[in-house]
């Protein structure tokens, strides 16, 4: 599985800044975002080109790279982290066992690092828990300087579809809280709507008005 976990104090950060791609790997495209970067680099990955050779190839003669934070995880658990010139606001980023954070406007450098670590210690847990928390460990370590509003939870498996694909796209405070409660009411129906999808007719129940 690749995955994105991602908050951020502007609105509907889902749409445009974590992309995730089965068999592929996992990217985030923040800072001053250019969705199409997510792409750029998964395609590269999926050619089967590492993290950081990927982002080469996927940024090289790119506009603007200046402005941009891109993060990669390849196949092989390796990492990439491109941080323009014209961050904002403090920044850092920290690789860590199969995974890496970043993140700019933060409280502190030492979020990203609170983020992997926090991510090492459930190594058991499903790869949405273990982002998401580690996502609610940034937060306790001072998180962004603003006032978050948007969150978003993606994770890829085995289909060319999400396996979870949640997103706040608004909240006026604690937009982690309720990705929590979004994740905590879909993960006990997550399985249901995959098989849903592969063999309907071995599908439990849809709890719908009319299903018999």
């Amino acid at each position: 599985m690749f995955g994105v976990a991602i908050a951020t104090s502007s609105i509907s950060v889902g749409a445009r800044c974590p992309h995730a791609r089965a068999g592929a790997g996992a990217v985030a495209s923040q800072n001053i975002t250019d969705p199409s970067l997510g792409a750029a680099v998964l395609n590269e990955l999926e050619a089967g080109h590492g993290a950081q050779d990927a982002l080469q190839r996927a940024l090289a003669g790119r506009a603007n790279l200046e402005y941009r934070q891109v993060t990669a995880v390849d196949r092989n658990g390796k990492t990439a982290c491109h941080s323009g010139e014209h961050m904002l606001g403090i920044h850092a980023a920290a690789p860590g066992g199969d995974c890496i954070a970043a993140g700019n406007l933060l409280d502190n450098p030492g979020v990203p690092a609170a983020m992997t670590a926090d991510f090492a210690r459930r190594a058991d847990a499903h790869l949405a828990e273990r982002l998401l928390a580690a996502l609610e460990a940034g937060l306790a370590a001072g998180g962004e300087q603003g006032e978050l509003h948007s969150a978003a939870l993606l994770v890829a498996d085995a289909q060319p579809y999400p396996l979870v694909d949640l997103r706040i796209d608004w909240r006026d405070h604690a937009p982690l809280s309720a990705l929590r409660e979004l994740w905590r009411a879909y993960e006990p129906q997550m399985q249901d709507y995959l098989t849903r999808a592969i063999n309907p007719a071995g599908a439990p129940s849809y709890g719908v008005p009319g299903d018999l």
